[in-house]
């Protein structure tokens, strides 16, 4: 098979969180040359603090991925895992609901020791990712905590990883609240790499619970809408490969599709990216102004997250400046 082709002197920041997200940002990370032309903005509205540690799980999965260390049949955690602290937690009757193997508790432990030791979260990331031989560029989307909160109709108002892992996301959703988002601001860093993009590229990732925090944050949107944006659907056949996605868009009594994922994002969008599957909803996603691309969104492999990062560069690279430029084509 033909290697995917590399892309030079481009500048692409990506927006992430979760496994889809990781996954599509290695991709990117392998065509893009150099791969320090690429910034991941991560959603942190997951961030929780367990048992004393400072846990960012969606930048864990990003920068465990990026790194070549995390277990490919998860998607989360680190590969080669061994688990002696859970069993030591689970001896002592202590909550054993988020499972810390031993290597990701190091993490853990290094990120809430810098924490308390004044640093910030994205400077804590970049320590991190140096250590790990990461040459793309991971931001934390803010330096300041907000939570993502799951309103839910048989428990109420839970924190993200409550429902997500502790409940298994198997209450039923009612909506989404995200204190702190008035008073929170994304990170220099975070804006001026959008500022930067040549692409702007919406990982597969839930729309709710990992793109929308990061988008909520003052003056983000605003800059990504002045950019060549392609996003790309966690929907497939109307339904998610990992997460809740497909869930909460039936609950939230919205259609899972990847026509819905596509207007939910219609203000911000160029261009979007769907499985080959859903070929028969390009008309509609044209119908609202955005360009749209049917392949193979299955990253099953390294090689093929590379094989869909060039495939969605293509489709960038050739889509015009100017906004909604295909309507109706």
């Amino acid at each position: 098979m033909k290697p995917p082709s590399k892309f030079r002197a481009v500048k692409v920041t990506a927006l992430a969180g979760g496994v889809g997200g990781a996954r599509l940002a290695n991709g990117l990370a392998q065509v893009i040359e150099p791969p320090s032309a690429l910034t991941v903005i991560v959603n942190t509205g997951d961030d929780f603090e367990h048992l004393g540690m400072k846990i960012s799980p969606d930048l864990d999965t990003v920068c465990y991925t990026l790194a070549g260390l995390g277990n490919p049949s998860t998607g989360w955690g680190r590969k080669d895992e061994t688990w002696e602290f859970m069993q030591q937690i689970r001896n002592q009757g202590l909550p054993d609901w988020f499972n810390i193997g031993d290597k990701d508790r190091l993490t853990h432990l290094e990120r809430t020791r810098q924490l308390e030791n004044g640093e910030t979260l994205t400077r804590v990331t970049r320590a991190l990712c140096h250590q790990w031989g990461i040459e793309a560029v991971v931001l934390p989307m803010s330096d300041d905590p907000v939570p993502t909160i799951v309103d839910t109709v048989e428990f109420g108002k839970l924190g993200f990883q409550e429902y997500f892992v502790q409940h298994r996301c198997e209450p039923t959703v009612k909506g989404f609240e995200f204190p702190g988002h008035t008073i929170a601001h994304a990170t220099g860093e975070a804006i001026q790499a959008i500022h930067n993009a040549d692409v702007i590229v919406l990982c597969p990732s839930n729309p709710w619970v990992s793109l929308d925090p990061i988008l909520m944050l003052a003056g983000v949107r605003e800059a990504v809408m002045a950019k060549k944006v392609i996003g790309m659907s966690p929907i497939i056949a109307g339904k998610t490969v990992k997460g809740p996605a497909a869930k909460m868009y039936a609950e939230l009594g919205v259609l899972p599709s990847a026509l819905n994922v596509a207007a939910h994002y219609q203000d911000i969008l160029t261009g979007f990216v769907i499985d080959t599957v859903d070929d028969d909803l390009a008309d509609g996603i044209n119908g609202l102004g955005i360009s749209c691309l049917a392949t193979d969104t299955l990253m099953t492999s390294t090689e093929k997250q590379a094989e869909l990062a060039a495939a969605v560069l293509d489709f960038a690279l050739k889509q015009k400046d100017e906004r909604k430029c295909l309507c109706g084509a």
